[in-house]
């Protein structure tokens, strides 16, 4: 199934993701790639999920990142339970080059976008590849978990994880050099994500 995002700029609306089967779309370099992930085990509607837990572990692209948040200041298990009720993504391996406008188009195809925060270089203040993104309710946020995790925007396999909610200061990178940890020290030449970085530049040229 092809769906047009040319019609869906900005749109508010609901996408159910039963219809995941082939999820195609072009609008202003965004391209979503085909889904293929399988059917939830239990056969239960997508919304239903939050309250069975055995069900959302079972899934893949649903389950529990082991992700820890070293900057939160509640305790373990309040850090257990938020990703669990939370409404907010955490959006990783965007193109630097990737806007809010592209993003928002993609992931208001799974519900009402709420709110969208860009990850941004603490010393640059500029985008740095990945973002939140906030919903309404938690079946919007499972809709765009299910559907979207893996999906290829601007060429890039973007992924998904639950958050624990968007607080200020967390939209800022937080290596030394203001960006994320993974690209600190990749080796190979990506211009979605800065070209080449530190691992490259501490070798002798001879």
């Amino acid at each position: 199934m092809l769906l047009s995002l040319s019609v869906l700029r900005f749109s508010k609306i609901s996408f159910s993701c039963s219809c995941r089967k082939l999820f195609t779309g072009f609008v202003s370099g965004v391209t979503a790639a085909k889904m293929d992930h399988k059917p939830l085990p239990s056969g239960r509607p997508l919304g239903t999920m939050s309250n069975d837990l055995r069900l959302l572990r079972s899934d893949p692209s649903l389950e529990l990142s082991e992700y820890r948040d070293q900057q939160f200041g509640g305790n373990n298990d309040e850090q257990e339970k938020l990703p669990k009720e939370s409404f907010t993504l955490y959006v990783g391996n965007l193109s630097f080059y990737t806007t809010e406008e592209q993003i928002y188009e993609l992931f208001s195809r799974c519900g009402d976008v709420k709110n969208m925060f860009m990850g941004l270089d603490k010393i640059k203040k500029m985008a740095c590849g990945f973002c939140f993104v906030e919903y309404h309710n938690r079946f919007e946020a499972e809709n765009a978990m299910w559907c979207l995790n893996g999906t290829r925007l601007d060429d890039r396999i973007i992924h998904t994880d639950w958050d624990l909610g968007f607080r200020q200061g967390r939209q800022y990178g937080r290596p030394r050099r203001g960006g994320q940890v993974r690209d600190e020290f990749h080796e190979d030449f990506n211009a979605g994500r800065g070209g080449f970085r530190e691992a490259c530049d501490r070798r002798e040229i001879h």
